[in-house]
């Protein structure tokens, strides 16, 4: 049984189709960088999910229109071509959470220093703190904001109305810099 396979489609360009045990249905993506992926879940032929792509030609095109002109306001963070020593990273990162939490009065259980594909940090139930390598790839007050922002989640587990009053008050400028940061691609 195939995996993958590129098929070039006409007003499309090529597509990537790839078959998936996750996948409980066909589901056509368009994402930068990456261009086009079909997901073919288990019981759904290539030929079929072709055929569906074909009819979703125009939608398919609206997408990746849409897709270049967001793709020329990123900036690419890959550290794929960059030597980045982890221990550093460890020390750096953590030294600038510690610094935030203290100044901003938060606390927070563990940190893990990851280098992960779609996130420049997360904070778990526990209020444990992970944080992207890649952040140190990034300007020093982008940096910083991440950090912030993962430690108000600390306090607030979602990014509603008390999360976002919370990030103002320590940050005024976080809608600039969470707009900032947005243009920024992890580099997957």
């Amino acid at each position: 049984m195939t995996k993958a396979s590129i098929i070039n489609i006409r007003g499309v360009g090529p597509v990537l189709f790839e078959r998936s045990r996750r996948a409980k249905y066909l589901n056509i993506s368009v994402k930068p960088f990456k261009g086009v992926r079909v997901a073919v879940p288990q019981g759904v032929s290539f030929t079929i999910a072709e055929h569906t792509v074909h009819s979703k030609v125009h939608w398919i095109q609206k997408h990746i229109a849409r897709i270049k002109r967001l793709e020329k306001n990123y900036i690419l963070v890959s550290n794929d071509n960059i030597e980045i020593d982890r221990k550093k990273a460890r020390e750096i990162l953590i030294g600038r959470l510690d610094f935030l939490a203290e100044k901003f009065g938060y606390s927070y259980n563990r940190v893990f220093i990851r280098n992960q594909k779609t996130r420049w940090g997360s904070c778990s139930t526990k209020n444990n703190i992970n944080l992207n390598i890649r952040l140190l790839l990034l300007p020093e007050e982008l940096m910083d904001f991440v950090i912030l922002h993962e430690l108000i989640h600390t306090k607030f587990k979602n990014h509603g109305k008390e999360f976002w009053e919370e990030l103002l008050q320590k940050e005024p400028h976080a809608g600039i810099l969470d707009d900032q940061i947005n243009r920024y691609n992890i580099g997957l």
